[in-house]
Parts: structure tokens; C-alpha cells; sequence
């Protein structure tokens, strides 16, 4: 599944979920949480997209991302930033 397929497919399940801009290829999936669906991202596939696409450090990006895009809440349906545990 492309990244757009992959972002048509999450509104088709909630119409009404957000998705982080610039990061389609780092989306893996949804998260479901008290009946509702919404958008999931890898965290470390979002720094290296920064890293690479704005030409960041891996500090600078993970400093951009923690507070533009985690520090972003627009309500319920927030996309939510898995933190694999197999890479802490």
C-alpha cells in the first residue's frame, strides 16, 4: 500500500482523523482508543524524514519534532507517534 493509499484508507476509517503533513511515509498504521481511529506514525521514521528532507541534525530533528509535531494537539483525533521499545 502507497502513503496515499495508506491515508485514503484511514479516512475511509475516520473521516475525521488528522494527519501529520510531510510524514505520509512514515504513517504505519491506526491506533484504536475508546472507539475511535486514529492515524499511526513510527516517531524514528519521522526524524529521519526531517533529518533528510529539511537537511536537520538527528538533535535538531528530534528537538523540531518533539516540539512542532508531538507538542501539536488538535483534539481527539490527534495522530498518534510510536516509540518502538526495540529501539530504546
Amino acid at each position: 500500500m502507497t502513503p496515499t493509499e495508506r491515508v485514503e484508507y484511514l479516512a475511509e476509517l475516520n473521516p475525521e482523523a488528522l494527519t501529520a503533513d510531510g510524514f505520509a511515509e512514515a504513517l504505519i498504521g491506526y491506533v484504536e482508543i475508546f472507539n475511535r481511529i486514529i492515524a499511526a506514525y513510527d516517531r524514528s521514521k519521522c526524524i529521519k524524514i526531517l533529518m533528510k528532507r529539511d537537511g536537520m541534525s538527528e538533535e535538531e530533528a528530534q528537538e523540531y519534532f518533539e516540539f512542532n509535531v508531538i507538542g501539536a494537539y488538535m483534539g481527539e483525533n490527534t495522530p498518534a507517534f510510536l516509540t518502538r521499545l526495540d529501539s530504546v
